[in-house]
């Protein structure tokens, strides 16, 4: 366990401050490492929240080169960058807004290739890919990796984000047992949607780690910004879960 400098105390006073989270949840965050799936409207505040934040290392996974129709909501991008792999783009930003921050970088999505390498070498996940198939696989990777993992979506004005621990909460595949009917990659985006359902996330993954407050495990926040209203969902596990049923510690409610 690293303990915290005296320039990073300078520099994440004012959140030390914060009721049970302190010095110590300063440095739990510090010494965690973060895997963030994508770095796009959702992924890319996720993981500038993240680096502002003080998280100590953080992995990235998103492949392909920047695009016009990104730069509505993808925020760690630049329209210089147009053209160029996001990825560099990305840790180069992060490193900006936070010099002591270990970045690696790593210039694909999540396949069956490389999942169960990236959810390894990470404390805590962060799902924020746009297609089912890759949050399938990381799902089922946390989950046989007894990894958290936090989930966070949105679709045109609405959001979503729950925390996933394996064991204690219903996993991915319980919530969705196969892919929406109609889901496709290119959806209605606003960035602003994009980046209330990652400051939800970046928190809920800050209060698991640091263990200040009350979490979202068992329970799906849900936002609607057109009407600006929010609530809780239960969730419910499946006994008949592929994936998480094993793993239970409990009987299902």
């Amino acid at each position: 366990m690293q303990a915290l400098t005296d320039e990073e105390r300078a520099v994440y006073e004012w959140q030390m401050w914060t009721r049970d989270f302190g010095e110590a949840g300063q440095q739990a965050l510090k010494n965690t490492t973060a895997l963030v799936s994508r770095v796009g409207g959702l992924g890319g505040p996720v993981c500038l929240e993240l680096a502002a934040a003080g998280i100590g290392r953080l992995i990235i996974a998103h492949g392909g080169n920047l695009k016009p129709s990104d730069l509505n909501r993808q925020i760690l991008m630049s329209h210089e960058h147009l053209g160029t792999p996001r990825i560099e783009q990305a840790k180069a930003r992060l490193l900006a807004l936070n010099p002591r921050l270990e970045v690696s970088a790593v210039a694909s999505n999540i396949s069956k290739e490389n999942v169960d390498r990236l959810v390894g070498e990470a404390g805590i996940v962060f799902d924020c890919a746009p297609l089912f198939e890759e949050r399938f696989l990381l799902n089922r990777a946390c989950v046989t990796q007894r990894k958290p993992m936090i989930d966070c979506a949105m679709f045109s004005m609405e959001g979503q984000v729950t925390t996933i621990v394996p064991g204690e909460t219903p996993c991915l595949q319980c919530i969705y047992p196969e892919i929406p009917p109609g889901w496709k990659r290119e959806f209605p985006v606003f960035g602003a949607v994009s980046c209330a359902a990652a400051c939800y996330g970046v928190m809920e993954g800050i209060k698991h780690l640091s263990g200040m407050g009350a979490s979202l495990k068992g329970q799906m926040l849900y936002f609607d910004m057109r009407n600006m209203t929010s609530y809780r969902l239960p969730l419910q596990r499946r006994p008949d879960c592929p994936i998480c049923s094993q793993l239970w510690k409990v009987s299902p409610p």
